[in-house]
């Protein structure tokens, strides 16, 4: 078991199994909701994620017409990027994880929009849009 939290400590969170390597994701959105350079995330089937407190002060936003992202209302930190077209699994934000996972990530992906000043690197695979 994986645990996770968000900055104020109030939504706390377990994970049993990541269902897709992580990746780090440079578009504009990400990186906005980031406040950095990169948001990582590792999807995550609903059933091997286990909300352990916190369910009153997670809000959401429809960052697009097929996405909602999850913060926590009072600390502001990402934990989810929910797309419409994957219903029963989420790409969970890596930053909020308490453990090491276990999972590294294996590529860029957006890097076509990503910050001007943020130099890529490492040598994984970059791709200019989601491959």
């Amino acid at each position: 078991m994986i645990r996770g939290s968000c900055l104020c400590g109030r939504v706390r969170y377990e994970v049993r199994a990541f269902a897709a390597p992580a990746l780090n994701c440079h578009c504009s959105m990400c990186r906005k909701a980031h406040g950095a350079a990169f948001g990582t995330y590792a999807r995550v089937d609903a059933k091997d994620f286990t909300l352990v407190s916190g369910a009153d002060d997670i809000a959401s936003y429809a960052s697009s017409a097929e996405v909602t992202r999850t913060f926590c209302k009072r600390c502001g930190s990402t934990l989810q990027f929910v797309h419409a077209k994957r219903p029963g699994s989420f790409a969970l934000a890596l930053g909020t994880l308490d453990e090491d996972p276990g999972i590294r990530p294996s590529r860029h992906i957006f890097v076509g929009s990503k910050a001007p000043w943020f130099e890529i690197s490492d040598d994984l695979p970059q791709h200019d849009v989601r491959p």
